[in-house]
Order: C-alpha cells, then sequence, then structure tokens
C-alpha cells in the first residue's frame, strides 16, 4: 500500500499543515471559478484567514455577548420567556389577537395559541367578549388544564375575578363593613344579591324592612356579612344586623323609644323602634308572671319601651317595659300608666345603674333583675 504523501507532511512538519490546507482552499477557489467562466481569478477574490476549527478566534467569548449590547444573563432571562413549560393554576400575561364567537385565542408565548371559552371571560354576566376584551390587550389569564392534543391550553378570567373576589369578601368580613348591594332575585328562603360578583344569600329571618319580599327586586339594601366560606361557596348576609348597627350607632342602653309591635311570638314580642326590630322577651314584660305574650299584646300596639341591651356582633336589640312600670304588673293592669311615666321610670332606672357600677356591681346583671 502506499503511503500518502500529505501523511508523512504531517508527521514531519506539523507546523506546515495550515499553509497545505491554505493552497488546498486556494485551488478549490479557482477551480470553481474556472466552472463558472471566470478565466482569471485575482488575489483580492481569495478569502483570507479562514479560522480552522481549533481555532480560539472562531468562540463566542463572553465579552463578545457584552459588547452586543447585552449580557449572559440577560441573554438567558430573554431565552426563559419562552419556557413553555405552563401549568394548570398557573397565572400568565397574555395578549389577546382574536374574538370568535364561542371565545378568544390568546397568545401567551406558547407552541399553540391558547383558548378562552365565553363562559369564562368575567365573573358577571356579559353580553359579548367585546365587553371586556378589546384586540391586542394585554392581561392576566388563568391556566386552566393541560394542553390538548392539539397543543392549546384553556385559559380564564373568571377564575381570576372569582379569587380576587372572595379575599376582598374575606377582607370586608374581617373589617366588619357594611356594603350596599342590589337584590336581583327572591325566592322562598329569602334574597340573592351581588357582593364582588359573586353571588350572596340573605335569609329571609334576616330582611328587615315593611315592604313584601318580592318587592326588594332591584332595590339596594345596606348589608353585614354573616357567613364567607369559600370552600363550600356560601355567602351569607344580613340587612337587619345592618339595620341595627346602623340604628345602634344612635341609641344607648337605658334610652326610652316608641315603637310598634310587629309580631308575636310564644317566647316574646318584636317591636319596630324606627325601622329595625327589637325583642321584647316574655320574661321583660312585666315584674308579674305572663302566661302568653298575646294575653298583654297585640299587632300593631303602640308603645313606649326601654333599651337594655344592643348586640352589634349578632344585630339584636333587647327591650324591655318591666324596667318601666311604676309598680309591679301595671303592664298587666294599667298599659296607659307605664306608657306616660316611662321617661320619668327611666330616669330612675339610669340613676340606678350609675350607683351600681360605682359600686363595682355589672349594671348588665342588674338590669336582668
Amino acid at each position: 500500500m502506499s503511503e500518502n504523501p500529505a501523511s508523512k507532511v504531517q508527521e514531519k512538519n506539523p507546523e506546515k499543515e495550515t499553509s497545505i490546507s491554505e493552497d488546498n482552499i486556494s485551488n478549490s477557489v479557482s477551480a470553481e471559478f474556472e466552472e463558472n467562466g471566470i478565466s482569471e481569478l485575482k488575489e483580492d477574490d481569495i478569502p483570507q484567514n479562514i479560522p480552522v476549527a481549533d481555532d480560539s478566534s472562531s468562540r463566542v467569548n463572553k465579552s463578545d455577548l457584552e459588547s452586543a449590547g447585552f449580557t449572559i444573563d440577560e441573554f438567558a432571562s430573554l431565552l426563559s420567556k419562552y419556557d413553555y413549560n405552563f401549568k394548570p393554576g398557573d397565572i400568565v400575561n397574555g395578549t389577546v389577537f382574536a374574538l370568535e364567537s364561542k371565545g378568544a385565542m390568546i397568545d401567551i408565548g406558547a407552541k399553540t395559541a391558547a383558548f378562552m371559552p365565553m363562559q369564562e371571560v368575567s365573573i358577571n354576566r356579559v353580553e359579548g367578549l367585546s365587553d371586556v376584551l378589546q384586540p391586542s390587550e394585554i392581561r392576566e389569564f388563568f391556566i386552566m388544564t393541560e394542553e390538548n392534543e392539539d397543543g392549546q391550553l384553556s385559559l380564564s378570567i373568571r377564575r381570576i375575578e372569582y379569587q380576587r373576589a372572595w379575599e376582598r369578601v374575606r377582607q370586608l368580613q374581617k373589617e366588619d363593613a357594611t356594603i350596599y348591594s342590589e337584590v336581583f332575585a327572591t325566592n322562598r328562603g329569602g334574597a340573592l344579591v351581588r357582593v364582588e360578583g359573586l353571588r350572596g344569600f340573605i335569609p329571609g329571618s334576616h330582611i328587615s324592612t315593611r315592604k313584601a319580599k318580592e318587592e326588594l327586586v332591584a332595590d339596594f339594601l345596606p348589608l353585614k356579612f354573616l357567613e364567607v366560606d369559600e370552600e363550600r361557596n356560601r355567602l351569607v348576609l344580613s340587612h337587619r344586623r345592618a339595620l341595627v348597627e346602623r340604628k345602634m350607632n344612635r341609641l344607648e342602653v337605658g334610652e326610652v323609644v316608641v315603637g310598634a309591635v310587629r309580631g308575636i311570638k310564644p317566647y316574646g314580642a318584636f317591636i319596630d323602634i324606627g325601622g329595625v326590630s327589637g325583642l321584647l322577651h316574655i320574661s321583660e314584660i312585666s315584674h308579674e308572671h305572663i302566661e302568653t305574650p298575646h294575653s298583654v299584646l297585640n299587632v300593631n300596639d303602640q308603645m313606649k319601651v326601654m333599651i337594655i341591651d344592643l348586640d352589634a356582633e349578632r344585630g339584636r336589640i333587647s327591650l324591655s317595659t318591666k324596667a318601666l312600670e311604676p309598680e309591679p304588673g301595671d303592664m298587666l293592669t294599667d298599659p296607659q300608666k307605664v306608657f306616660d311615666k316611662a321617661e320619668e321610670m327611666a330616669a330612675r332606672y339610669k340613676q340606678m345603674l350609675l350607683e351600681q357600677a360605682e359600686e363595682g356591681e355589672d349594671p348588665i346583671a342588674v338590669m336582668t333583675i
């Protein structure tokens, strides 16, 4: 077998390798020019200083990237924007680029445009996508599902609004805030409202108004929170408690107010005192024993009662006529006398409370005697 002359040169004089390679390149270029009809090859036409594979000049250095206008860290950050590892539950930024009849196409930087169904556009009822979204708008989206067989993700705005609505409602409950909301429907159990886009329920026992329940639709009511439970999707509110609190700000224990009997139960009577209801318990009607409130009171009776307790937390006002009796049993024998001397008896009662407080006794305990 004959030996390769080039191999001998490489073994004996490695330094000539580059020269030989460059000559070969020149000859190759010249041949190519001749094939294309170019008879004369000028020296300037021959590529000079062509780097070989192990030439350090062919490598990209960190300084080269920095001289290009950005750093290695910035380059890595740029690449991270094209990370397609999206997971359900993630909140991502996206750009709206198409509004369709059944939903919107959103660019979130994934391999395929994501889709947001019409029902996921808002926590509130909307007529169309354009009520919420505009082409080229950039906003946050919630990833609902893994990629389908076409590599497409499903998105939602409603889920984000839902989460933030519960956060807001919990904060309002923590602040014991009074809110106003419109009744949009009623049912056998009470009334329905929306709070921060969430559906709330007002039990019938916590609606305090002279209107029929069905007539409350479209009315704005002041409300307090009774129950906020995201896990059970329960948002329960009280109209009565809101009214009581507002009324309580103008009331004080020991004050005499005029009211009307609105309802009578075996355990007592409910007295309307300027738009809110207070309870006159059977034990607070008279010093004498009473079998049933019906034997003393009638619905629509006008009477004077004294406030003996204000429970803002439970939205309750406790009332008494027993404390206003000049003589024990007057509510049974002469209720008009109780009415006429109510303020006088209340003043005496307040004085007694002050004296008891100065002596270190509990005024609330004294009231219940």
